[in-house]
């Protein structure tokens, strides 16, 4: 209202009005005077009215403006010192200059002021320098969303301490649905009789429904070798603490009966519906499987994942039922396809070429082309000798290609096969997985949380000694060649020189399924002495594989590790072999080699006699493999922080082993 008059949107108009009819009864005076003075009398006596009435609403509104504006000022202060809400002022010292009585009382005193604020939440500085404008803190056994107003230096704190033990129950309070599974109850339990298999069903289930009764969880048997569990994310967190030690209570009271199960357990965690979390504990049960079993495998709802148990070595459990299977599917993809790629891993083994020759073998046995991807940059000198006595074999050694001749080839039909690795960040050319959309992954490591998207076809058999073994037992159901015959002398002898590498000579991770592949390679030819000559090395590597062995340090429970210097580079090969040599040295149970290797990374070599799982150690380091054979790659760190990492690792593993 003030702005109404003051502004002059009524005063200055009036006084027009009244100015125009003054001077037209100047004029109305000359004709008729009384008219004009009763006039003059009637006009003063409005201007008189509206000028009061002016005053007086001016008065009123000023009265209303002060009695607002002291209500205002009021509530405000009430609000600044009685509200809940803390509210503090600090200078750039961190220290207190003004502050609430709410903000005091939360800290049981009558002001904090002068007071440090290293005094009363040091927690709050961090925030401060980081520049953080809110973030929940604990004061005084209470937690506070803390609001800064840099600029002003000016601090809120938001009492929610009730919201978030909200937050707290209603997660712990949340749906878990997880999946056990008996990995090896049908071959363990064929041929027994029904009262010594009833006694076995006894003894297992009994463990279950303990464990399940003391840990709040229900159990149902849903089949032979099947268990569904539900419980809540409170009880998973005390299962994780507990490293799921019920995988190793079923495997030693089982082993007493000489009948040794293992467990395999798939959780499914999140905040999902029920029919989406059984989903969830499915796939964590085939990864877990996939990986060789006697684990438990977790998808987190964050995308990652987490392992428990794998401390065994996988028992043989593939059939020539399912390598058949997978043979006759792999053909139609060839027949499919226009032409057939095949590529391994970076700096390839003699496993990764010979799988890699194998493949391309069955890719011509169904009348396509096929063409091994290498870089010749990165490869060693048994692959090398291998390559070099192709040359023998026009048809095979003009097959190797580049991966940029690969990438011209590359067509909508045509069939990409990787070998020996199923990690997208270990092919030899990533380019060619994303622009090849028919994609076949066959290895014999166990899987990763790093897996190639949307394969048509995956063969992975963690239980095989190599990816040569399982690409030999394919070949065996593949069309004969015109002569009759598989596969040739070299091709033979590549995929042999995969297995003997593999199994250091038939020594670890050989199942009968091994010598079985490798009867089938000699028979068709495979040079033993050949095979030799592929794998001598020189006097340098010799020296140099030794000189690395010199600087062993034994760290703890017959764990070795050996560091190369900083200014020297090690082809895998090398660091590869002096592990194995490692291995062999008495009181030695699992040996890690590190050294700088080509393209700028640090690697860690590992290997052990079954155990120490060396796959969990270097998947903590980024890495992955076996049980017994596991390496890993560290960028932008040097030898001494990759050795520093490695042995924290190695101190969180034997910390957990003893406790489970």
């Amino acid at each position: 209202m003030p702005s109404y008059f003051n502004g002059g949107k009524l005063r200055y108009p009036l006084y027009g009005i009244v100015a125009t009819t003054a001077i037209l009864l100047v004029f109305i005076a000359f004709q008729h005077l009384w008219v004009a003075i009763i006039g003059f009398w009637l006009l003063f006596a409005l201007f008189y009215m509206a000028v009061h009435l002016e005053k007086s609403i001016i008065k009123d509104t000023e009265e209303y403006i002060s009695t607002l504006s002291y209500r205002v000022k009021k509530v405000g202060e009430e609000a600044l010192m009685e509200m809940p809400i803390g509210i503090m002022l600090i200078n750039d010292d961190f220290i207190i200059e003004w502050s609430n009585s709410y903000m005091s009382s939360c800290f049981h005193e009558n002001t904090l002021i002068g007071k440090s604020l290293y005094e009363i939440g040091d927690q709050i500085i961090p925030l401060i320098k980081q520049e953080i404008e809110s973030e929940i803190v604990t004061i005084q056994d209470k937690k506070f969303r803390v609001e800064l107003k840099l600029d002003e230096k000016l601090l809120y704190f938001f009492d929610v301490t009730d919201q978030v033990a909200t937050v707290k129950r209603y997660e712990s309070e949340r749906n878990v649905i997880a999946i056990i599974f008996l990995d090896n109850y049908d071959d363990a339990t064929q041929g027994m009789d029904d009262q010594t298999k009833s006694g076995l069903n006894s003894t297992v289930t009994s463990l279950l429904n303990e464990w399940a009764l003391k840990r709040g969880i229900f159990l149902k048997r849903t089949s032979s070798d099947r268990f569904v569990i539900l419980l809540n994310e409170k009880i998973y967190q005390d299962l994780e603490n507990d490293k799921f030690s019920i995988l190793d209570v079923v495997r030693e009271e089982t082993a007493k009966k000489n009948v040794p199960l293992t467990l395999s357990i798939g959780v499914g965690i999140g905040d999902m519906s029920l029919p989406d979390l059984g989903v969830q504990a499915q796939s964590s049960l085939d990864l877990a499987l996939g990986r060789g079993g006697d684990q438990v495998a977790i998808k987190m709802p964050n995308g990652k994942l987490k392992f428990f148990g794998g401390k065994t070595n996988p028992m043989e459990k593939r059939t020539r039922v399912r390598a058949r299977v997978i043979s006759h599917a792999l053909n139609e993809l060839i027949v499919e396809s226009d032409k057939v790629i095949v590529m391994g891993h970076k700096y390839p083994d003699m496993d990764a070429i010979g799988a890699s020759i194998g493949i391309r073998k069955a890719a011509e046995l169904n009348k396509r082309e096929g063409y091994i991807v290498i870089d010749a940059s990165e490869i060693d000198t048994g692959v090398k000798r291998l390559i070099e006595e192709t040359k023998a074999y026009p048809d095979l050694f003009s097959r190797f290609i580049t991966p940029d001749e690969a990438m011209e080839l590359a067509t909508d039909r045509t069939l990409l096969v990787v070998v020996d690795t199923h990690k997208p960040s270990l092919v030899i050319d990533d380019r060619l997985l994303s622009e090849t959309e028919r994609v076949v992954v066959i290895d014999h490591h166990r899987r990763s949380e790093d897996f190639i998207k949307k394969p048509l076809l995956v063969y992975m058999e963690p239980y095989a000694s190599s990816t040569a073994e399982l690409v030999t037992e394919l070949l065996e159901y593949q069309p004969k060649g015109e002569k009759g015959s598989t596969i040739n002398t070299v091709e033979a002898t590549a995929l042999l020189s995969g297995i003997i590498v593999d199994t250091k000579s038939f020594t670890l991770r050989t199942g009968s399924r091994t010598f079985d592949a490798a009867s089938y390679l000699r028979a068709h030819g495979a040079d033993t002495i050949l095979v030799q000559k592929f794998l001598k090395e020189n006097m340098d590597t010799y020296i140099k594989r030794s000189k690395l062995i010199e600087t062993t340090e034994l760290y703890s429970k017959g764990i070795a590790i050996a560091s190369g210097s900083e200014d020297e580079v090690y082809e895998p090969i090398v660091i590869a072999q002096a592990a194995d040599t490692l291995l062999t040295m008495d009181g030695v149970s699992a040996s890690f080699v590190i050294s700088r290797r080509p393209g700028d990374v640090v690697g860690i070599s590992a290997r052990s006699l079954g155990e120490i799982n060396v796959q969990i150690i270097m998947e903590a380091l980024g890495g992955g493999g076996h049980l017994s054979n596991a390496a890993a790659q560290l960028s932008d760190v040097n030898i001494v922080e990759a050795e520093l990492k490695l042995k924290q690792v190695l101190d969180d593993y034997l910390e957990g082993s003893q406790e489970s």
